[in-house]
């Protein structure tokens, strides 16, 4: 398909919220098996991106090729179906089901958590030893790590995380990043994070999304030594 080499490519989508047009045009590429951040601003319709790929908030034009085939106006269940995993911000757990009942009610086939409880507790060893607690009763960091578990459970081929960082404590933020850093072994990822210097030691390739568009996209190598353009799109000041 001449794709092969992208998990995810998206070309030129808009989308609109009720009446307002969120997204203006953002393209990206996310290459097989790695890590790839979305940057920006609040607001800048990062998190709107995810959900457009998922066919939550469906684009309106343009297109988006996951392995090779175009996924957009489809059905949000269709195309999780077709591999893609998304952890919302906000760590989306039930908190009053227990770690393993959160994990085992995000199978796809019957037998997912069985057949994969070995690879996800070997990044999330935390979750082994806490699995009757109720989510309700894990740590922010535990729930977080809890999200993304839940997104491994089906066998995805690429992962679409928001935030991930948000509201963790420094040090339970590396843990996360070590999390991911581990299973993007196995799987694509496209990260939003606004915590640059996190997204900066995780990310392979970047884009950055600024008022509904993507204006810039390249190697997180180039963008670390680039302090005008951080400047001027992320307001690190």
């Amino acid at each position: 398909m001449g794709n092969s080499d992208f998990t995810l490519k998206i070309d030129d989508i808009h989308t609109f919220i009720g009446q307002f047009h969120i997204l203006e045009g953002v393209s990206l590429e996310v290459p097989d098996g790695s890590i790839t951040v979305m940057l920006g601003r609040n607001g800048a319709g990062k998190t709107t991106t995810l959900k457009s790929i998922l066919g939550l908030t469906p684009p309106s034009k343009g297109r988006i090729i996951f392995n090779g085939a175009e996924i957009q106006g489809q059905l949000a269940h269709q195309i999780a179906s077709k591999g893609i995993g998304y952890v919302p911000e906000h760590r989306a757990i039930f908190r009053d089901l227990t770690v393993e009942e959160n994990l085992k009610i995000a199978e796809r086939k019957k037998g997912d958590l069985a057949r994969r409880s070995d690879f996800i507790f070997g990044i999330f060893p935390d979750l082994k030893r806490l699995i009757k607690l109720q989510g309700g009763n894990l740590s922010g960091g535990q729930q977080q790590m809890l999200a993304i578990a839940r997104a491994l459970v089906p066998d995805n081929r690429l992962l679409l995380i928001d935030e991930p960082s948000e509201g963790l404590a420094p040090v339970i933020i590396e843990q996360v990043m070590e999390a991911v850093r581990q299973l993007s072994a196995h799987t694509t990822v496209l990260l939003v994070e606004q915590n640059f210097i996190m997204a900066s030691q995780l990310a392979d390739r970047y884009t950055i999304i600024e008022a509904g568009q993507s204006v810039r996209s390249g190697l997180m190598a180039d963008l670390v030594d680039d302090q005008e353009t951080i400047r001027r799109y992320l307001g690190a000041t």
